[in-house]
């Protein structure tokens, strides 16, 4: 190592490149915060991306594309994200304590080309098999071939993206190995950018020259792949992790993390069932129901992508090098602060969609092709969706302590019975809830996997902290009681007319937005909320940090 710049391990007090221990979970906050920073960006540019489509795209449109994206959406928590930071990041933590940096920096290089061939396997597989795929997640449209054609022509083309985001997960899990968050969290804006600018100025060059109009969205998500990949180029090359992948079938890092994948890969394929049962259920509920269904999850999915997965992204490295260190003490102080953190947000961020559900999707979502039903349709599934935030939050924290520990079936397991309750609650639900239904069903299912996954953690931890983690939660429920109260009052207020035009349709959603925040943080101040006070300090402690420098 160079002396231009000190390591992301070195720069928090070791010479050895391991954390400090007892550091891991002071700077989890901050390291989470990091992450949301950067999720954040990309999930609103997601959100400017969604609002684009539904003002500019047909419903029959933004059908056909939400499912052929699903196809390798789903594959890539089964061949990216999901499956590289869960089963390499703890090898690789425990081959840099144990043998150094160089050891580290081959297995990563062994890991990533037999990757590499894997997801070329796949993508071509992908691609031959799309028409069958197509099938499988949207079987209700065998009765409408043209729209089940143009599905299976964009998810042809999608695959490439996922040869591109597991690339760029590959990148990431380096990163995050090395505590360089900043980077891997900010790239996957790229995505959506491609996407917003590609639909906005692509459809009508396509429908010129007579070409489906929503291959403008596709071309977008595969620019913005490709850059997501070379933004981490730089970083990955300082830290001696860009280095030519080669195949050690032999070598005995990859003999664990294929020992550990394969449990893993198992939960993951699970969850490509779920997705595949979600998206076939809506096929039969007739158009604009898979439409309903997407911009709800994705309102829903703003809260936990930019934070619930940020701190299990950054709280996965410190857990797995506290667990390779045997500091049981601090991997359930860690534990803890996350659950803790987890509900701070999780329990303020279902309150405030509940009960601002229509007023957040007319503000955001009705123009265009997007009109009232839409937005109440929308409103219904969402509330139904953020009934299923809490327990996702909590599963989202107890997962990485699994993986932590080399524990990849109790994930799996639960995953399972997810399968299982979404499929009975779905299939119920749907035949007098529609839609709204398959919305409650995954809320349901999630509810009884928590419960599935904590019984088994048990195992794991000699201490779950329930009680620790029950006064955090009243005193963050009383806090979102006076914050719901306040946003309802308001709402009511600034209600707007039948006939108001886009900026008047922001005011209800921004100002009841507002009235729930400050009344939240000032309730959860008053009721001692210890999380917030946490945030504080540690915010004021960065900030002066900046002055002193």
């Amino acid at each position: 190592m160079s002396a231009r710049e000190p390591d992301g391990d070195e720069a928090e007090g070791t010479g050895t490149g391991a954390p400090a221990r007892g550091s891991e979970r002071q700077r989890l906050p901050l390291r989470a915060g990091i992450v949301a920073a950067g999720t954040l960006l990309s999930r609103l540019l997601g959100l400017v991306r969604d609002v684009v489509l539904a003002a500019l795209f047909r419903r029959s449109d933004t059908d056909a594309f939400f499912v052929a994206f699903a196809i390798p959406n789903a594959l890539r928590q089964l061949l990216a994200e999901g499956a590289v930071s869960s089963a390499m990041v703890p090898v690789l933590s425990e081959t840099r304590e144990q043998q150094g940096e160089e050891a580290a920096r081959e297995l990563y290089r062994a890991v990533r080309g037999l990757w590499l061939c894997v997801l070329t396997v796949v993508t071509v597989l992908g691609i031959a098999f799309a028409p069958q795929l197509c099938d499988l997640f949207a079987a209700g449209w065998r009765d409408q071939p043209e729209l089940f054609a143009r599905t299976v022509t964009l998810t042809r083309w999608v695959f490439g993206f996922i040869a591109l985001m597991s690339a760029a997960a590959m990148g990431a899990a380096a990163l995050n190995l090395r505590r360089r968050f900043a980077v891997a969290a900010f790239a996957p804006a790229l995505v959506n950018l491609g996407m917003v600018g590609c639909a906005w100025l692509g459809p009508s060059r396509l429908t010129a020259r007579g070409i489906d109009p929503t291959l403008a969205i596709v071309g977008g998500a595969l620019v913005g792949g490709a850059l997501q990949v070379m933004v981490q180029w730089p970083a990955l090359r300082r830290l001696g992790y860009l280095r030519l992948p080669r195949l050690a079938l032999g070598h005995p890092g990859v003999k664990e993390v294929l020992r550990r994948l394969l449990p893993l890969t198992a939960g993951m394929g699970i969850y490509f069932l779920i997705i595949a049962a979600s998206r076939r259920l809506l096929s039969d509920l007739g158009e604009g129901a898979q439409s309903y269904f997407t911009w709800a999850f994705r309102l829903c999915a703003l809260p936990q992508g930019v934070f619930f997965v940020a701190l299990s992204t950054a709280a996965l490295p410190s857990l797995a090098t506290l667990v390779a260190a045997g500091d049981d003490r601090e991997v359930i102080r860690t534990y803890g602060l996350s659950m803790r953190l987890a509900l701070f947000v999780a329990l303020p961020a279902t309150a405030l969609l509940v009960v601002l559900a229509e007023p957040v999707v007319v503000a955001f979502y009705q123009r265009g092709a997007f009109g009232p039903r839409a937005a109440v349709e929308t409103a219904h599934a969402l509330v139904a969706l953020a009934l299923g935030i809490v327990p996702l939050a909590l599963q989202r924290q107890l997962v990485p302590v699994c993986y932590a520990h080399g524990d990849t079936r109790s994930p799996v397991v639960g995953l399972a019975v997810n399968l299982v309750s979404f499929v009975a609650l779905g299939w119920w639900l749907r035949g007098w809830l529609d839609h709204v239904g398959i919305a409650a069903a995954f809320s349901g299912a999630n509810a009884i996997q928590l419960g599935v996954l904590w019984a088994l953690a048990r195992r794991r931890l000699p201490s779950l902290r329930l009680g620790e983690i029950g006064v955090s939660a009243l005193r963050t429920a009383v806090a979102c009681g006076g914050g719901a109260l306040a946003a309802w009052a308001v709402a009511r207020w600034a209600a707007a007319p039948a006939a108001a035009d886009t900026w008047q349709r922001l005011v209800p959603a921004v100002s009841s937005c507002v009235a729930f925040a400050t009344a939240f943080l000032a309730v959860a101040w008053l009721v001692r909320s210890a999380e917030l006070r946490q945030l504080v300090r540690r915010g004021r402690g960065l900030v002066e940090r900046r002055q002193e420098a």
